[in-house]
């Protein structure tokens, strides 16, 4: 038996990679700009994945990357259930990642205090 929690591990894992290629290979829309997956969380129950989308360029880019990944998200988990052969795809819902634009505005004052020394 596998330790509760190592298969939504895993499971999260695989579908970053599947999502993340089917982004790059498989998305024709327009909407979607310069959009890397940064991480996918489930629910325990494996239903619902909460996909974290950072998403280069301005806040209008990256509110109509984030929609042009939702209207696509009935594609992605139709691919995802053959690719993976998961009797339920999970839902999935994208949320916009602000993790490198914080990383980036932390790194700016930091040097600006280092400047100020």
């Amino acid at each position: 038996m596998s330790v509760p929690g190592r298969r939504a591990e895993r499971l999260a894992h695989q579908l970053r990679n599947e999502i993340a290629e089917l982004m790059e290979r498989g998305l024709k829309d327009p909407r979607i700009g310069f959009a890397t997956v940064t991480r996918v969380e489930l629910t325990p129950d494996l239903r619902h994945a909460s996909v974290r989308v950072s998403v280069m360029g301005s806040d209008e880019a990256q509110h109509a990357s984030l929609a042009g990944l939702s209207s696509a998200s009935g594609y992605l988990r139709h691919e995802i259930a053959q690719r993976l052969r998961l009797r339920y795809a999970p839902e999935l819902t994208f949320v916009l990642d602000h993790g490198a634009e914080d990383s980036e505005r932390i790194e700016t004052l930091l040097q600006k205090l280092k400047d100020e020394r």
